[in-house]
């Protein structure tokens, strides 16, 4: 083998390791960007439950009281949870940079219109997000329940023993007294939401 064609195969060799080098480091990268792909966090932050996504029922019996639940309204307007006392209430935790929550709000806005009738009432937490764009996503998607406004994630903070504070999205059902039903953390559907508030409509007049 010549000196040139020595020079020519670790050239070769060279751009071969480059390219593995490339992938292992995009490999490595994907898992942990905060890239809206990405946006459910699976990590404890210390404050409060692990995220990890799935659906918790809970049952009747062992059902505690939901927390305190009160802010200013994109529109505004002050909302406590309190106000919605006797509703089945679904909370929602969303942001117009999270690619999962866009994706899960049109079933949201669905179920919301279907079972207003049926007292249920939907309430929106829009946490880190910028105003403007808030705004324009409930906008967009004509969404008619109100969100509080959760700019520095204190509202998750105060919520975290039912909420985690990095999981979003998150849903939470509270029944008709005032506790938590259940809790779906990543993006719900339309088939899901919809089972889980028919059968606590059930159960609520069951117990009447």
């Amino acid at each position: 083998m010549t000196a040139v064609q020595a020079i020519r195969r670790l050239q070769a060799l060279a751009g071969v390791l480059a390219v593995l080098a490339l992938v292992l480091l995009m490999m490595w990268w994907r898992p942990w960007s905060s890239n809206d792909d990405n946006a459910l966090s699976r990590a404890n932050d210390g404050t409060g439950v692990t995220a990890e996504p799935g659906l918790d029922l809970y049952p009747a019996a062992s059902r505690v009281p939901a927390p305190k639940l009160e802010g200013t309204t994109l529109d505004d307007k002050p909302l406590a949870l309190s106000q919605l006392a006797g509703d089945i209430v679904v909370i929602n935790v969303w942001g117009s940079w999270c690619a999962p929550c866009r994706a899960e709000t049109p079933d949201l806005v669905r179920v919301a219109t279907e079972q207003a009738r049926r007292g249920v009432s939907f309430v929106g937490i829009n946490t880190r997000d910028n105003p403007d764009a808030a705004k324009a996503f409930v906008r967009a998607n004509k969404v008619a329940y109100p969100s509080v406004v959760d700019h520095n994630g204190e509202v998750l903070l105060a919520l975290r023993d039912t909420i985690p504070t990095t999981a979003v999205p998150t849903s939470v059902v509270i029944d008709r007294q005032g506790r938590v039903a259940a809790r779906i953390i990543g993006p719900v559907t339309y088939t899901t939401l919809q089972g889980l508030l028919d059968d606590e409509i059930a159960a609520s007049k069951a117990t009447r």
